[in-house]
């Protein structure tokens, strides 16, 4: 033990009366060391270190069994730290995104980075609404506990998220991001000198080339089912996650007056253009196309399965050659693609392109070059609706097969 020290009164000045009271403290004690290995983490580790550790204190011993009581305490104690090593790694790992485990940890890390889990939940319909926000997250929690998938999806979505350029800066920007929505399928982006100032234009293809003055009515055919309530639930959830206006969406006879496209997507443009730009969105330029092809059915077949293969393969539904979207602004069409198409049809053993051209005496027949071009904002259309001949249209002769 280490003794109180007694103080001391020094006098080193001149006055007799002044003097100065010291305290010699002791040396301090030497370090011991360490010869603990910190690297030690599992049990079999610890019991062989503490093995290690008796016989060097006693090498008079040269017999060490199991039974004996220091071995015994030895393995004792082995385990239990090795069960303390575990519960520290374990601690360690809740502190970080990629190895946290617990529900609770994963959820919390990813509200840090600015993600939250339970909120997306909602919007998803994942969490039923109306719950407070602890019973959120309990009800959360328990989720994840019973499919761990489901946690690894928000585990990995988190950061991808916050690291996703969002903002319209470049003028690349504006065309990516518009495409992000659910009812802009392609879009188009340059600038304009407008003789005072920089104007940015946005060309876009709405859903079911809705031109972006009409109302956006989601339908789709009947036969593709759940596709339209999908799109529906993917709008809302666009909206909701970015918390950004949405209008309500009905119906063309809808008496509420239904917004049309550019309404829906302006709120949008709105909240994530760049300050002070000036933003003009405009339509695609539809180029409708005349075609006359020629088709020679294999014998076993009916030419009117053809006839309706035919129809759903250059159709403007989903998976159809001329569907909505897929056809970029300014990209030319080939008859060769055209061929393609009609010829990967069951029963189709030759097709025949007679006519293929751009609606309009100005525009001269390609079927020879087989390459319609296209330039700016024109896209190629072909509806092959009676009603809007304008929007393109093909006739279709068939040859061979069987009839009926």
């Amino acid at each position: 033990m280490v003794e109180t020290p007694r103080p001391k009164l020094i006098f080193e000045g001149t006055c007799p009366d002044c003097g100065e009271r010291r305290f010699p403290f002791p040396q301090y004690l030497p370090d011991t060391g360490d010869d603990f290995d910190w690297l030690v983490r599992d049990y079999e580790g610890f019991r062989a270190f503490m093995l290690d550790e008796l016989a060097a204190r006693f090498p008079g011993r040269r017999k060490w069994t199991a039974a004996d009581l220091e071995v015994v305490m030895v393995e004792v104690l082995s385990a239990v730290l090795d069960q303390l090593s575990d519960m520290a790694d374990r601690v360690a790992g809740e502190a970080y995104l990629e190895t946290a485990r617990r529900p609770e940890s994963v959820r919390r890390l990813l509200k840090l980075i600015g993600y939250s889990a339970v909120d997306k939940a909602i919007s998803r319909g994942d969490i039923t609404a109306g719950l407070s926000s602890l019973e959120a997250e309990e009800k959360l929690d328990s989720l994840w506990l019973r499919e761990p998938n489901l946690m690894d999806k928000a585990r990995q979505a988190g950061p991808r998220e916050i690291h996703t350029q969002q903002r319209m800066v470049t003028v690349e920007d504006y065309a990516e991001r518009l495409e992000d929505h659910p009812l802009v399928l392609r879009a188009h982006s340059w600038v304009e000198w407008s003789g005072s100032w920089s104007t940015l234009r946005v060309a876009v293809i709405g859903w079911g080339n809705t031109l972006l003055d009409e109302v956006p009515v989601i339908k789709v055919p009947a036969s593709i089912k759940g596709y339209e309530e999908e799109l529906k639930k993917e709008l809302f959830t666009f909206h909701t996650e970015r918390d950004i206006y949405l209008p309500h969406l009905g119906e063309v006879d809808d008496p509420e007056a239904p917004p049309v496209l550019r309404t829906v997507i302006r709120p949008y443009l709105e909240a994530y253009r760049m300050v002070g730009r000036e933003v003009i969105m405009e339509d695609a330029i539809p180029m409708g196309i005349s075609m006359s092809l020629s088709l020679r059915v294999r014998k076993n077949y009916f030419q009117s399965e053809v006839r309706l293969a035919v129809a759903q393969a250059l159709a403007t539904r989903p998976g159809g050659f001329f569907e909505p979207g897929r056809l970029r602004f300014g990209e030319d069409l080939h008859a060769s693609d055209i061929i393609e198409t009609l010829m990967a049809l069951e029963g189709v053993e030759n097709v025949c392109l007679n006519r293929f051209k751009k609606i309009g005496q100005q525009f001269a027949d390609a079927s020879d070059s087989g390459t319609i071009v296209f330039e700016g904002l024109e896209i190629a259309v072909c509806d092959n609706n009676p009603e809007k001949p304008k929007r393109g249209y093909y006739r279709l002769t068939l040859n061979g097969g069987r009839k009926g």
